[in-house]
């Protein structure tokens, strides 16, 4: 049924320079308020929404009740000619293969391409590691371009914030501790006034909701340089140095840490810290547990940036032997039995077929650590020219969430949330 409308006469003039002509389906219009002297209204007819409809005309000018007069009759439009690109001069004619499956069909265009992606990355998945120290100015590190060792009062914040601002939310904690404060039993490890319960503190100050993650090891607080206390003849003592592991991590959750990371490699220390953390009421505080951490070379940018190398010898007593790979199966059903909430790998992408093994036997969350070695060499053959760093950096940490990892530690993190969010790489 028609109706009446009324319009004056400089907004029926709006109303045609928006269509570009006089035929606009004013039915769908809202009416627009007047300014100014009342205007003498012009009352426009208005039929139903198909007679308006009507009214439009395709771009040939033939409007569309014509246009379907013409289907009805069986009348069409030629098509525009098929016309096949041409194949270079040489090209070989030959009778096309006979496959009723070509793959190549899912891959051919950009849209298809991203419709059958079977693995997505996010910032959610990056947790970005922090070097702190106790100064006042941020020191970067020779090995590691782009990375600092950030003053904990003032760098901290800046980082955390443009993390944040990219999507990043989780950050774990690497202290560089003055050599005065290094003990044979890494003492300085559970000190609550030290430098991680201090930073963590700030950090749930100024950002409530971010995730931190703690590391609890004894190298970076032991004069030896080892992730336990070593015996004369140069034993790595394993109880007692989880006895000492089980007060750092104590004293990480009551600075506010979220997730305590033992990265020790020391046996049975996963039970031992969920009992400590339980007893002291921490039980909502998750164990991270390094559960295949090998003794890599490519751990060496790091222990420039923490200047924990070992004083004598080397890890290999606690570490993983890299050649082993069942191995891992034995420290992933050891760490779910003491109660461990996420399973990690370091390194990563060298070590992407221990990670699938850890995905495909057990229902808990897997980590891998992209370590500073892995980060240095793209950050190397970048500058030299020799590969695309954005790209490097954006598939190596693909292939770690292909293999099965829901979090990745890397160094990366605000570099690679920046390309995901649109904003480049800086």
């Amino acid at each position: 049924m028609a109706s009446t409308v009324s319009f004056s006469p400089v907004n029926v003039q709006m109303l045609q320079a928006r269509s570009g002509h006089g035929h606009a389906a004013f039915g769908s219009c809202s009416a627009v308020p007047r300014a100014g002297p009342r205007l003498r209204s012009t009352a426009v007819r208005v039929s139903s929404e198909q007679e308006a409809a009507a009214a439009v005309r395709a771009p040939s000018g033939r409007t569309i009740e014509e246009c379907e007069a013409d289907a009805v009759a069986g009348k069409f439009p030629a098509p525009p000619p098929l016309v096949r690109p041409k194949a270079p001069e040489g090209t070989p004619e030959i009778r096309p293969l006979d496959m009723t499956k070509r793959p190549r069909r899912n891959r051919k265009s950009p849209a298809l391409r991203a419709a059958f992606q079977e693995t997505s990355i996010s910032p959610a998945n990056f947790v970005l590691p922090l070097f702190i120290h106790e100064g006042e100015d941020d020191a970067p590190i020779g090995a590691m371009p782009g990375c600092y060792r950030l003053a904990w009062r003032h760098g901290l914040l800046d980082e955390v914030y443009k993390a944040r601002d990219v999507g990043v939310n989780s950050f774990v904690l690497f202290p560089k501790v003055p050599d005065a404060l290094k003990t044979p039993t890494g003492d300085e490890a559970y000190n609550d006034n030290g430098l991680v319960p201090r930073t963590i503190r700030l950090l749930k100050d100024k950002f409530p909701n971010i995730v931190i993650y703690t590391d609890v090891a004894l190298d970076p607080y032991s004069s030896d340089g080892h992730d336990g206390i070593v015996r004369e003849d140069g034993v790595i003592m394993n109880d007692e140095t989880v006895y000492q592991l089980c007060k750092q991590a104590v004293s990480q959750a009551r600075a506010g840490a979220d997730v305590v990371s033992p990265s020790d490699m020391m046996d049975g220390r996963v039970g031992a810290l969920r009992a400590a953390l339980d007893a002291e009421g921490f039980h909502d505080v998750s164990i991270m547990s390094y559960t295949a951490k090998y003794a890599s070379s490519f751990y060496g940018p790091f222990r420039e940036a923490l200047d924990s190398n070992p004083r004598f010898g080397d890890k290999k007593t606690y570490q993983m032997n890299p050649a082993n790979y069942r191995e891992a199966l034995i420290e992933t059903a050891a760490d779910e039995a003491e109660g461990a909430d996420i399973l990690l790998v370091k390194p990563g992408l060298p070590y992407l077929d221990v990670i699938r093994l850890l995905r495909d036997n057990s229902a808990l969350p897997i980590a891998a650590y992209q370590v500073s070695g892995e980060y240095s060499m793209i950050k190397a053959g970048g500058a030299l020219g020799m590969i695309d760093e954005q790209k490097v950096m954006m598939e190596s940490l693909m292939c770690l969430r292909r293999a099965g990892a829901d979090i990745i530690l890397t160094y990366f993190a605000r570099q690679a949330a920046g390309v995901l969010c649109g904003m480049g790489s800086k």
